[in-house]
């Protein structure tokens, strides 16, 4: 008998909506981090939903509070890749049996603890009983349609940017899962960026309010990956020449004897935003970055050629397509 074939998240959502019928004048294509719903004039109703699950998402050692609030983080950010501000959202908890009434709190004051750091309010939801912990929110938000970041608008010359540096959740997760060392001050940093990851929606809104981005996605599902998605949905492709690795990803893989580069780029959960500017206007976006809060960092440029290359020391060689895929080996 034939093995079946191991289907991966991807190949999942690509297969599912080829059976939908699709709404006429769709706002947001299918694919995009957000979806939408046309009101009166130019405005529509921005829509996102995500679930956080217990076996995937949450390292044993993490605490219910951290992971409810992450649960929120993981939806924002989207958001945040998009420039929108998120408004309200629904939760749906799955609680497995057992659970304390504390355990219960904990998850409220998680929940509202990350709806609150992004001036969003919880208005309602469900609950029901599941093997494993579920927590699936809906965010909502109000936008103009032509103000919505998508990422299908990059162009060849357009510089690649990220709000922040990348591998310290990847180093993190090994040290927490894989019992890797590093020094107590490294530790701390990588621990603390998978227990309590940020949305850079500050960062978000104040790029989109300077017209000067193109095309945006956030990076939870790796930083080589969203550079994919967002070169596919452009059709282009890009040029790093500066890679964005963490210096506490630096000392903890030489410490390790792990690849930088490769904790960097093939990751995930890291909530970063990966966008392309438009190269008249980068000082206009950095000093918006810099106002909100945040820094903006300058990691190459978008190419005619439709493929994806790292080039370090003067050597090129090409980012593989790949990061987190649920259903998959990761």
């Amino acid at each position: 008998m034939a093995s079946k074939k191991i289907v991966g998240e991807r190949e999942i959502i690509e297969t599912l909506l080829g059976r939908f019928e699709r709404m006429q004048d769709m706002p947001i294509p299918f694919g995009d981090d957000v979806s939408a719903y046309p009101l009166n004039g130019d405005q529509v109703i921005v829509l996102k939903t995500d679930m956080l699950v217990g076996k995937t998402d949450v390292p044993p050692t993490m605490s219910l509070w951290q992971a409810a609030r992450k649960a929120v983080v993981m939806n924002i950010s989207d958001f945040a890749a998009k420039g929108v501000k998120p408004k309200v959202m629904l939760i749906s908890l799955g609680l497995p049996r057992g659970l304390s009434v504390n355990d219960v709190r904990e998850i409220g004051d998680g929940l509202n603890a990350g709806a609150r750091e992004y001036d969003a309010y919880i208005v309602g939801g469900d609950t029901n009983e599941v093997a494993d912990l579920v927590i699936s929110l809906s965010v909502f938000g109000i936008a103009r349609k032509g103000e919505v970041i998508l990422r299908s608008g990059a162009k060849p010359g357009d510089f690649v940017a990220v709000t922040g540096f990348f591998g310290k959740t990847s180093a993190g997760l090994k040290i927490l899962l894989e019992g890797f060392k590093a020094p107590k001050n490294v530790r701390k940093t990588l621990i603390e960026s998978v227990y309590m990851p940020k949305a850079r929606l500050k960062e978000g809104l104040a790029l989109a309010s300077t017209g000067a981005v193109t095309a945006s996605i956030d990076s939870s599902d790796g930083l080589a990956w969203s550079l994919y998605e967002i070169a596919k949905a452009s059709n282009v492709g890009f040029l790093i020449d500066d890679p964005p690795v963490a210096c506490e990803t630096k000392k903890f893989a030489e410490i390790n004897g792990l690849d930088a580069l490769e904790l960097a780029f093939y990751g995930g959960e890291e909530y970063e935003l990966v966008l392309t500017v438009k190269p008249h206007l980068w000082s206009k976006a950095e000093e918006a970055v810099k106002k909100a809060g945040g820094s903006l960092i300058k990691i190459g440029k978008a190419t005619v050629e439709k493929q994806v290359i790292l080039e370090v020391g003067g050597e090129k060689r090409v980012i593989e397509p790949r990061g987190w895929e649920h259903f998959r080996k990761n």
